[in-house]
């Protein structure tokens, strides 16, 4: 991979759970792969209070748990790699504290030969939606950020979802946004992007001429989309019970996957070009009218339940969230992309938290054969029956286990014509010899490198926000919420079942 070229790194909300889990380990493995300069340097910038011997202490703590590499602790790699790590304490309303950063920053650029008016600067926004705007208006004001034409030099921004809670907050944060920052200097960021196996829904696609002709109407039935969280809320009821599935999930990760399950080919993969794909794919969807919710989706809530041996209690027990809450913590939607290529074909999303198993996988179901010529095993049972084979689906698992499952109907052994459902099926763990990198390594990469091609525009957000804002709407001016109980450790609620599975008998088929 191209090596990334000097920047200072600095990330605010430093000390938090995604900087500690996912931020410096993902640091700390491009270094150790090379992929970093001997002079980047990362600040840290937090309320907390703290020297940068403290915080090059948590970092190697943090880097000894989390880290894919798994270095041993007081290892010189870890001493080599902290050494390069400061720490800022400040507060992110006061100008005072963004002019002390750049004066470290400065500082630092000096004691590394580094001409500061020639210096590149990544800011990483790890905090709290709410203080986004005024992060970047600080940095405005007090001379972080430099002129997007000036070729010697360039500054980005990095911004953590959610990009809002509605369309209204969404076009706000990218009105604060844009007021300092270019477009171009903007990477808003969503990890599923960076996992090697949703990059490899384009690879799969448009690199494999077997299946392109087959991705339409003609050919495909519907298209399932699951993320499913074997994991509660986990002591976040205040944040969750102001966000919800539909905001937490669909509006961002599964949206994304839709859109380049569905999108039409780019022209090449220079970032615009993929993103303009993507942009109208997810233009082509109806958005959801209030009096269509009830058609369109089901919600439901996780009652108290086991998962792996663990007791879970209802949500509304869960600290943080209102006893009265009606907040979904699961969701399922039906939706359709008005196109010459998948015109009539439903695509399912559902996502929850607390069901049976970690699992995210997208499913596409073929058309049935026109005629039904075999006998068939039903249901792996030994019964032969005249009828319609299994249709075919194609599988795209993207954790865990991550592959691709191709389900066939195979002839079995004998003297009659019977057949049974059989899956050819390949494990990337299995096929290449090499650990993925992770998703904040490739992503925090690209940004450095100036590759957007992964990350989401600002006509992206505010496109996904409109599918997603009539159905937030629609529940909100219910009489009478349709929440339905699924107990934890299940696959959420049976009307999310009947809901899919009588709407592809209605469409027939089945």
């Amino acid at each position: 991979m191209k090596k990334a070229e000097h920047a200072t790194i600095v990330i605010f909300g430093a000390s938090g759970d995604l900087t500690k889990r996912k931020l410096i380990p993902a640091l700390f493995q491009l270094a150790k792969d090379g992929l970093l300069t001997e002079k980047t340097t990362i600040v840290g910038f937090a309320r907390r209070e703290k020297s940068h011997e403290q915080f090059r202490v948590e970092i190697e703590d943090a880097l000894v748990e989390f880290s894919r590499s798994k270095p041993e602790a007081g290892s010189g790699e870890l001493k080599v790699f902290s050494s390069s790590c400061y720490y800022q304490t400040g507060n992110y309303d006061s100008s005072k504290s963004f002019h002390n950063l750049k004066e470290l920053i400065d500082k630092l650029d000096e004691e590394r030969g580094i001409d500061s008016a020639k210096a590149n600067r990544l800011f990483y926004l790890s905090t709290p939606p709410s203080v986004f705007s005024g992060i970047v208006a600080m940095l405005g004001q007090s001379g972080h950020i430099s002129d997007p034409n000036d070729r010697s030099r360039w500054t980005r921004a990095i911004v953590e979802k959610p990009f809002g809670r509605d369309l209204e907050t969404a076009c706000a944060l990218n009105k604060g946004l844009s007021s300092v920052l270019d477009e171009s200097q903007i990477y808003r960021i969503d990890h599923y992007l960076g996992k090697e196996t949703v990059q490899n829904i384009m690879a799969f696609r448009f690199g494999n001429s077997i299946f392109e002709p087959l991705w339409n109407r003609r050919y495909v039935s519907h298209v399932h989309i699951t993320v499913a969280e074997a994991v509660c809320v986990e002591g976040r009821g205040g944040y969750y019970d102001n966000s919800g599935a539909l905001r937490d999930m669909v509006q961002n990760h599964m949206l994304q996957l839709l859109a380049l399950i569905a999108m039409e080919p780019p022209a090449s993969f220079a970032p615009d070009a993929v993103r303009d794909e993507k942009v109208k794919l997810l233009s082509a969807i109806p958005p959801i009218e209030m009096h269509e919710v009830n058609e369109c989706s089901v919600r439901g809530q996780y009652a108290a339940g086991t998962i792996n041996g663990k007791l879970i209690p209802d949500y509304l027990r869960e600290g943080g969230v209102k006893p009265s809450s009606v907040t979904e913590t699961f969701v399922a939607l039906k939706l359709h992309v008005d196109n010459w290529r998948w015109a009539g074909v439903p695509f399912y999303l559902r996502t929850g938290k607390a069901l049976t198993e970690r699992l995210t996988e997208v499913n596409i179901e073929f058309r049935q054969p026109p005629l039904a010529l075999f006998s068939h095993i039903k249901d792996d049972e030994a019964i032969e029956e005249r009828g319609r084979m299994k249709p075919n689906m194609l599988s795209l698992r993207v954790q865990p286990n991550e592959g691709i499952r191709l389900s066939i109907g195979m002839k079995v052994p004998g003297p009659k014509m019977i057949l049974e459902p059989k899956d050819m099926e390949f494990c990337y763990e299995n096929v290449f010899d090499i650990e993925p990198p992770g998703a904040y390594e490739r992503l925090i990469l690209d940004a450095i490198l100036g590759d957007s091609t992964l990350f989401i525009r600002q006509d992206e957000v505010e496109v996904a926000w409109t599918l997603v804002n009539g159905i937030l709407e629609g529940w909100a001016n219910e009489e009478l919420p349709h929440i339905h109980l699924y107990r934890a450790g299940t696959w959420g609620p049976y009307a999310a079942d009947e809901f899919i599975d009588n709407d592809i008998r209605k469409t027939g088929a089945l």
